[in-house]
């Protein structure tokens, strides 16, 4: 038997290094790493395969067929053949890469390709999902083949948000497989390398870790916003009363941004210190011992306080909630589940109420995929104040979906809305036709016509 491990990123990679580790593929064949760089521009990144930091993670595996190398010049994101080129393709890929008949597919991100074409080349494989962060806890955002989603038996993820179980295929049965947070946290740490500048800042002085996340680049908010989100992010860094600022920026943010994020520190009295390395944030923060880590929606957030214990806070989030269109953004969950956990008096602490809310949530984003979710949306929609569900929940899909503490529906929307196949006023049309036409009949059953 043959495992195939279809990876793009350094998290799915250590989450998949750190599920071998805990045995979840003991006696399940050779493992084999596919990697695939997805960027934008791949010529102007280093794909998994290739990162030094990354290499002891490579190790678990016992060959790399770089998924990259058979698709050039086609990018990983656009290989979608037609359906009539698969089984040609899929002869190919078995003599390339010499697989047997016996084949599991681990893939991240089966909703688009590569994974989804891939999850299609191996019509016979059993099908597992490698969790890629927060965006797992999301249901799935497209709906797959029939012929895809039953054979998914496993969604192995790291538990980095303890006592919530993420909601991707749960409506297919899919076996919930969490690697435990200590086994994440030793395979993330052997991500971290030799860097000479992080080791400088680790001197023991009393540091706030700061991210950027660089959102105006996707269209969430103005420029002018993610600069004053980002000074938000330093003055919620100041309850923790730390003695400098470590600001690690987005690699695509522009230097005004830091400019004027490093300006609100100064003015705090605050000495300030850029990060640029490779070291991921949660190993940054883990080194530097900060005394809290501050950013918008990262999946570092649950990471450093599930695996590490450190104290999280965040900027915009409420902001983000209301501005991530449409609704069923698969960056929806994300932001609700740092939101949650990082509010001022969240009533979503506990694992069982942020269970509830994260159902709750992915119910409204994919009422068909998440169907049997509704009970859960229900419970919560009912004992929620006001203020909670317009948090949370988008009034007009509360309405459309008909939720408990949805507005009050207008006149129009009333007439328009279906019943039993059609709409109301057409329901009404009908009705009035149907009157007019026995009318007739009637009328002329007395005139003996």
């Amino acid at each position: 038997m043959t495992v195939l491990f279809a990876l793009h990123s350094a998290y799915g990679l250590a989450t998949a290094a750190a599920a071998v580790d805990e045995g979840l593929f003991e006696g399940r064949g050779d493992r084999v790493l596919v990697p695939f760089n997805s960027a934008g521009i791949p010529e102007t990144t280093v794909g998994i395969d290739d990162q030094a930091q990354l290499s002891t993670l490579r190790e678990r595996f016992e060959r790399i067929e770089s998924l990259d190398a058979l698709l050039q010049p086609r990018h990983p994101s656009s290989w979608t053949p037609d359906d009539d080129e698969l089984p040609i393709l899929r002869r190919l890929f078995e003599r390339a890469w010499n697989l047997d008949d016996d084949l599991e597919l681990c893939v991240q991100s089966p909703q688009v390709a590569p994974a989804r074409t891939l999850m299609s080349l191996f019509p016979n494989a059993r099908l597992t999902i490698i969790g890629d962060g927060l965006m797992t806890y999301s249901p799935i955002r497209v709906g797959l083949p029939r012929t895809v989603t039953q054979r998914i038996g496993r969604v192995v993820y790291a538990d980095v948000v303890p006592g919530v179980e993420p909601l991707v295929f749960r409506e297919t049965g899919a076996e919930r497989m969490p690697v435990p947070a200590a086994r994440f946290a030793a395979a993330l740490a052997e991500t971290g390398g030799e860097d000479a500048d992080l080791d400088a800042l680790a001197d023991g002085t009393s540091t706030a870790l700061v991210l950027g996340q660089y959102l105006a680049a996707l269209g969430l908010v103005s420029p002018a916003e993610e600069l004053a989100m980002q000074q938000e992010m330093i003055d919620r860094a100041l309850q923790w009363q730390p003695g400098r600022i470590v600001f690690k920026p987005h690699p695509s943010a522009p230097p005004t941004l830091t400019d004027a994020v490093r300006a609100r520190a100064e003015s705090h009295g605050l000495a300030f210190v850029v990060y640029r390395g490779a070291v991921p944030a949660e190993i940054v923060a883990e080194r530097l011992a900060a005394v809290v880590v501050v950013a918008g929606f990262s999946t570092a957030l649950p990471t450093v306080r599930a695996l590490y214990g450190r104290p999280i806070a965040a900027a915009g989030t409420g902001t983000m909630l209301k501005r991530l269109k449409p609704f069923e953004n698969s960056n929806r969950v994300p932001a609700t589940i740092v939101d949650a956990l990082t509010r001022p008096d969240s009533p979503y602490v506990e694992p069982e109420q942020l269970q509830l809310l994260v159902d709750a949530v992915g119910y409204a984003m994919q009422p068909k995929i998440a169907a049997a979710l509704r009970p859960r949306a229900e419970a919560l929609l009912r004992v929620a104040t006001a203020q909670e569900r317009d948090r949370y929940f988008d009034p007009a899909r509360l309405a459309r979906l008909r939720l408990p503490g949805a507005p009050p529906e207008s006149l129009p929307r009333r007439m328009l809305r279906s019943a039993g196949g059609v709409g109301r006023a057409e329901e009404l049309r009908l009705t009035i036709h149907g009157a007019r036409r026995r009318a007739k009949q009637a009328w002329r059953a007395v005139r003996g016509l």
